[in-house]
């Protein structure tokens, strides 16, 4: 990969970056004889060089392709149609399930999704696209060989055995450096058609993403939320400046003009959500967050009689219990 004349690299990295090739650092031959390692350890594995075929095309329109590309996993998806799907790491109940659900939906449809392998909503989005079809693209702040969050480290296995892909554009080794997330985050935005943002507070990561993806000239989509969650804050503020508000992941396919298929894997709800009492109190609920003290009011119920059926509920999956004595209607309620 590095054997192209020096004016064919000035061309495609620049003067400078292609002077820096030329005069390799100290640790050279180490990071050379670390990535040999590394490539010989699993036949999954790749170094992609800007200009080699295998590069995603979508990041030589971006305004600063990576040089190098370690990868893991099914290199084909980097030439596939791909939606990202990012958001807070500290999520709503709602949040999470609306990640999921979109990003399933978008999978089963044929779309691959492209997400951060954060925690929050990148983590919700990767597991909704492996109850897809499995193609699911997770770009990494660190080097191929360091899984961050650690708690993701299975999280990125199932993901290589279900034939998505684990992408880098750092060096192996490289730690968890907080500078190494918002850069990565115009890859996440430059292998998608389109970005969408499920929640995000003020400031956020996530918004770097979606300004990313307006720079190189793709859509963005937001979800709206409460007015009064610090969690929606972020996707009303890019509604306001042009992000195209969804409300299902059909939005999003027909923007992009992307023939859907119907998410056959969904289903109605079960004994619990079809109880006349406990749906009473989902209507009663709604979709934004409740103290216990509302509940009782639009409900006319006891305290205690309350409290056992959001146990219930909450034990069904219906309903999530949020900091601050507050409870939420789940997606699937």
């Amino acid at each position: 990969m590095f054997d192209a004349a020096p004016a064919t690299w000035q061309m495609l990295i620049g003067p400078g970056a292609a002077s820096a090739l030329r005069q390799p650092p100290p640790e050279h031959d180490a990071l050379l004889a670390a990535t040999k390692a590394w490539l010989e350890a699993d036949v999954a594995r790749q170094v992609i060089a800007v200009g080699e075929a295998a590069y995603p095309a979508a990041l030589l329109d971006t305004a600063d392709p990576p040089l190098l590309l370690y990868a893991q996993g099914r290199v084909e998806l980097l030439a596939a149609p791909a939606v990202a799907v990012v958001g807070s790491r500290n999520p709503t109940a709602q949040g999470i399930d609306n990640a999921r659900a979109f990003a399933r939906h978008l999978s089963q449809s044929g779309l691959t999704v492209v997400s951060g392998l954060a925690l929050g909503i990148d983590g919700a989005a990767h597991e909704g696209a492996l109850e897809g079809s499995g193609n699911t693209i997770a770009v990494m702040g660190t080097g191929a060989d360091r899984i961050y969050p650690a708690r993701h480290r299975t999280l990125a296995h199932r993901i290589v055995a279900a034939g998505g892909l684990l992408l880098t554009e750092y060096d192996l080794g490289m730690p968890p450096l907080a500078e190494n997330f918002p850069r990565r985050n115009r890859i996440i935005a430059g292998l998608a058609r389109g970005t969408l943002v499920v929640e995000a507070a003020l400031p956020s990561g996530s918004l770097s993403t979606a300004h990313a993806a307006l720079e190189a000239g793709r859509d963005v989509f937001a979800v709206p939320g409460s007015i009064h969650s610090p969690q929606s804050r972020g996707c009303h503020a890019l509604i306001k400046q042009g992000a195209k508000l969804v409300e299902s992941a059909d939005d999003i396919t027909a923007e992009l003009h992307w023939r859907s298929t119907p998410d056959a894997r969904s289903s109605p709800g079960g004994d619990v959500a079809g109880d006349p009492r406990f749906r009473a109190l989902l209507d009663a609920l709604g979709h934004e967050p409740a103290t216990l003290d509302a509940l009782a009011a639009r409900t006319g119920m006891g305290t205690a009689e309350l409290n056992a059926q959001l146990l219930e509920l909450e034990l069904d999956g219906r309903v999530a219990r949020l900091p601050g004595a507050l409870f939420q209607r789940r997606s699937q309620a």
